[in-house]
């Protein structure tokens, strides 16, 4: 009988696990965003999309109330590569919370769209259900100002009407609306 020689293998680290995963999430869902962009639209190379520049944008609000759309077509966009995991996120609790509890008033999405779960302690895996954003930008200043800034916004292909004149460029104090062609229809944050 041979014996079997063990391979010496190193396990993988927790946080490069976690970040590994993210990494993974945050590709197949642009991967299925760009699918879904070529299949709903008949775009052609030359065309033009509006998008937000997520390192101008001031997370002013004018996104969520200047929008023709009923609901905003701007959505908070999670970039997990650079998410700290935290367990205190300035993204997802309110500044001066008395307690750490899921809480509506100590919590800053105003309408529950940040999903938290629980990995390992003191880690915690954030998503955004998109039928419940309404492109507010709360959650985005939160992040910026007490985290590591993963959390950006962006305009929705699917659910934009890519008007001639975006409502919501027009009052855009910064100019972060802009035309891009469709080949950078989301304009993602890859650094905080």
């Amino acid at each position: 009988m041979k014996d079997k020689k063990k391979s010496p293998t190193s396990p993988m680290k927790r946080r490069e696990f976690l970040r590994t995963c993210g990494s993974l999430i945050a590709g197949g869902s642009l991967a299925a965003l760009g699918g879904a962009l070529a299949s709903k639209t008949s775009a052609k190379e030359g065309d033009m999309m509006w998008q937000i520049d997520p390192e101008i944008c001031l997370q002013c609000g004018r996104c969520e109330t200047e929008c023709v759309m009923r609901v905003s077509a701007v959505k908070c966009f999670h970039a997990n590569q650079v998410c700290g995991y935290c367990d205190l996120c300035g993204g997802y609790y309110r500044e001066g919370v008395q307690q750490l509890d899921t809480a509506a008033e100590n919590l800053m999405c105003p309408t529950g769209a940040i999903q938290r779960k629980f990995i390992e302690e003191p880690y915690f895996e954030y998503t955004i259900d998109e039928d419940l954003c309404n492109g507010c930008g709360k959650c985005v200043k939160g992040c910026s100002s007490f985290g590591n800034g993963s959390l950006f916004l962006q305009i929705q292909q699917e659910r934009c009407l890519q008007c001639n004149e975006c409502s919501i460029a027009k009052v855009c104090v910064s100019g972060a609306i802009k035309r891009v062609p469709i080949s950078m229809a989301y304009k993602l944050k890859d650094h905080a």
